[in-house]
């Protein structure tokens, strides 16, 4: 397992669980400085990877580009792929398409959270799936074909009514086989969503494909009351190998916030017995 951090280039996402934001070459270097290998990015839409020297700026910080978020097509446009509307499924879809074009390049999965939309009503939330269904369905054969990782994000019942656990994101991943859609864990949602966090990881098995390495109050872990080793040793017994990446509010500051996870990543992953 490696760790990671996230990096926001989005101006309508300021005071969300980003570590570090909106200029690029510091939050490189402040990466690297605190000892990550790769950084995750929440971008605007493809543009920041499609620069001709962003592959130059990630070779100069030793750094890979992990991951890539698609969560703007929502906060910047209101796009999701389970909307009712064709036009509004039509348009996201679209986004997303163009940042597994421009993430492949880099080998980076693309994550699919907030854009998954909801449901209007309870009653409704069958037909909300199916529609989800259908539009991750050729996104995921793009992925694919692309060699990048697709990752679908399960929220807490506060941000969505489609997918909030790890099981329900499992059923949903295997009613799209044989892709190679995967989970992305988030740690915050888990907290709020599983019963027991641990026994969530060793059910959904290798459907998990990236985690989000934060704490109970989102902030960085070890700032709030999640207990890690349990966590940690359930990783390791279903084998699992990626990232784990620190989307967290940054506070006290980004430093801080990336230095703690650091911390917490030493004392929990490399060295379990502590």
């Amino acid at each position: 397992m490696r760790p990671c951090v996230t990096i926001s280039l989005v101006p309508e996402a300021r005071g969300g669980p980003f570590v570090f934001w909106d200029d690029l070459d510091e939050a490189l270097r402040e990466a690297r400085e605190c000892g990550f290998p790769a950084v995750e990015l929440f971008a605007p839409d493809a543009s920041p990877l499609q620069q001709a020297d962003l592959k130059s700026k990630l070779r100069d910080h030793d750094l890979e580009l992990a991951a890539v978020g698609t969560g703007a097509g929502w906060v910047r446009h209101g796009w999701t792929l389970s909307s009712p509307e064709d036009s509004v499924r039509i348009q996201g879809s679209d986004f997303v398409k163009s940042l597994i074009e421009a993430a492949a390049p880099f080998g980076a999965a693309v994550i699919i959270g907030s854009m998954q939309g909801k449901s209007p009503s309870p009653g409704e939330r069958a037909d909300a799936l199916g529609r989800l269904r259908d539009s991750v369905a050729p996104l995921a054969e793009m992925a694919e074909k692309s060699g990048v990782s697709l990752l679908i994000e399960p929220l807490n019942r506060y941000e969505t009514n489609l997918l909030n656990t790890l099981a329900q994101g499992v059923v949903f991943v295997d009613s799209l086989k044989p892709s190679k859609l995967r989970l992305l864990a988030d740690l915050f949602h888990m907290n709020i969503e599983e019963t027991d966090c641990a026994a969530a990881f060793r059910a959904a098995g290798d459907a998990v494909g990236h985690v989000h390495f934060v704490d109970s109050n989102r902030r960085a872990a070890g700032f709030g009351h999640l207990k890690f080793p349990p966590v940690v040793e359930a990783l390791r017994e279903i084998g699992y190998d990626g990232y784990l990446s620190a989307e967290a509010i940054p506070l006290p500051s980004p430093r801080e916030a990336a230095s703690q996870t650091m911390r917490a990543f030493q004392q929990y992953v490399e060295q379990p017995s502590a």
